[in-house]
């Protein structure tokens, strides 16, 4: 047998500019053929990927590198905008989206309030509860939660849980076996270690929200894990929102969850969601729901996000866990500034992703210098909320940041009554209260350029 020779082991420069061809032309035709739009950096880093690196970024392209699905629908153009009408519902129904509807709405302050919700409404369910979570925490809150669940299931309920397979391997793992022991269906959405599964593996589900026969609806920024409720010896309590809604809105959340599980199951749904069920007794406060992702024709809460910065008058207040915006978000933040809109963004001094913390550096220092008022909590929010005006909120589980308004598949509520935002921006008010101001001065070199690097790379793929 002769000797391992590795240099005529290695491709040739023909041969290895004939791969680079063709790792280009796949992603160009892919490109094309399901009409993706893309953030300029993230073409340009595919593209500087694909030339240098072709024989790792062809496959991590084809495993990581679709947006959207072939199968989202595309919006039909609307006729000419109607004065009377809120510009984001005109927008958002633009898009497809169900029109704004009345709602009872409740929201919970703390930890604790939301935990007490969460119970009710799982013990309200007499016919069947569906809970989206993008992770179950391997501590008290995640085993009480699935035995609760198993709990209504035993008792008649029709419980279906779908979590996000990116955390599956860390969840309860004799938690969720009861759980499908005791009735409920158990489904992991894009697990990523199934070879039997096909499609992109870099596009997870991070909608979170809990519906009770549809027609109670808990929902927001919280998973099911201690953290985000009342902490244990382990784990601090975080600040976050959550919020509990009655109404027809409802009706278009459980429509999207059966979506999400016929799509994580492979299985047509038996029945969709019966709006009747969802019809409110008394008078509610106009509220919309906003699915966003892969499987929405357009970029729904970006848009609107985008939109927002643009029509805004007086004030933009937002909080979110990481910030790291594509260009279009963080130029309409920067315009927004310098029209002399009060911007303030409020976010953790020290994140619980470290990675997300170094990459926000450059955005952060350019939009202080443009005038927007950075704040930083001394201690970790997972809130997700934005005010506009006095005419919109909007809060969900969409963080301020590339993957989550770009990549993810997420949702928000916007409101437009008068109380809710009144609400909501108090609440925001006064997390802003408890911080301190971001530091502009500019960076080193070397971290100026790793921050650049990263920017490019990591937050846009």
């Amino acid at each position: 047998m002769p000797p391992f020779n590795l240099v005529q082991w290695l491709p040739t420069a023909a041969h290895h500019f004939l791969f680079v061809v063709i790792a280009l032309l796949i992603y160009v035709v892919n490109a094309r053929a399901r009409r993706e739009r893309r953030a300029p950096a993230a073409a340009i880093a595919w593209v500087m990927g694909l030339v240098l690196l072709p024989y790792l970024m062809l496959p991590l392209y084809l495993l990581f590198g679709q947006r959207k699905l072939s199968a989202a629908p595309v919006p039909q153009p609307v006729g000419p905008h109607d004065e009377t009408t809120h510009w984001a519902s005109s927008l958002l129904t633009s898009f497809g989206l169900d029109e704004p509807t009345p709602a009872i709405v409740r929201f919970h302050r703390d930890g604790a309030q939301a935990r007490e919700a969460l119970w009710k409404l799982f013990d309200a369910a007499q016919d069947h509860l569906d809970v989206c979570t993008f992770l179950i925490g391997k501590d008290a809150f995640g085993h009480e939660a699935l035995a609760r669940l198993a709990q209504r299931a035993r008792a008649g309920v029709h419980v279906r849980l779908l979590h996000d397979g990116l955390f599956a391997l860390s969840a309860p793992r004799r938690g969720l076996r009861e759980l499908v022991d005791a009735g409920a269906e158990v489904c992991v959405f894009r697990p990523l270690f199934t070879p039997g599964r096909i499609g992109p593996r870099n596009l997870r589900n991070h909608r979170k929200y809990a519906i009770a026969d549809g027609r109670l609806m808990w929902a927001g920024g919280r998973n099911l894990a201690a953290e985000y409720f009342t902490g244990d010896t382990r784990k601090p309590c975080w600040t976050d929102l959550s919020f509990e809604l009655a109404g027809p809105v409802v009706t278009a959340a459980a429509r999207q969850f059966t979506q999400d599980w016929a799509a994580a199951s492979g299985r047509v749904p038996v029945r969709m969601p019966d709006p009747a069920k969802a019809v409110l007794e008394s008078p509610g406060t106009p509220v919309q729901f906003v699915p966003s992702g892969p499987d929405q024709g357009e970029d729904t809460a970006q848009s609107l996000l985008v939109t927002a910065c643009y029509r805004a008058q007086r004030r933009l207040l937002a909080v979110t866990p990481y910030f790291v915006p594509d260009s279009s978000l963080q130029q309409a933040l920067h315009l927004a500034a310098r029209r002399g809109v009060q911007v303030t963004l409020v976010i953790p001094r020290v994140s619980n992703h470290r990675l997300a913390d170094f990459a926000r550096g450059r955005p952060l220092r350019e939009l202080a210098n443009a005038g927007v008022h950075v704040r930083l909590l001394p201690a970790m929010s997972h809130a997700k909320v934005v005010v506009v005006d006095d005419e919109l909120a909007i809060s969900g589980s969409i963080n301020l940041d590339a993957r989550s308004l770009l990549l993810n598949y997420e949702f928000a509520v916007a409101f437009y009554g008068e109380k809710e935002i009144a609400w909501l921006a108090d609440w925001a008010t006064e997390q802003a209260i408890h911080c301190e101001p971001f530091d502009a001065r500019p960076p080193g070199l070397l971290r100026d350029i790793a921050e650049g690097a990263l920017l490019a790379v990591a937050f846009q793929i």
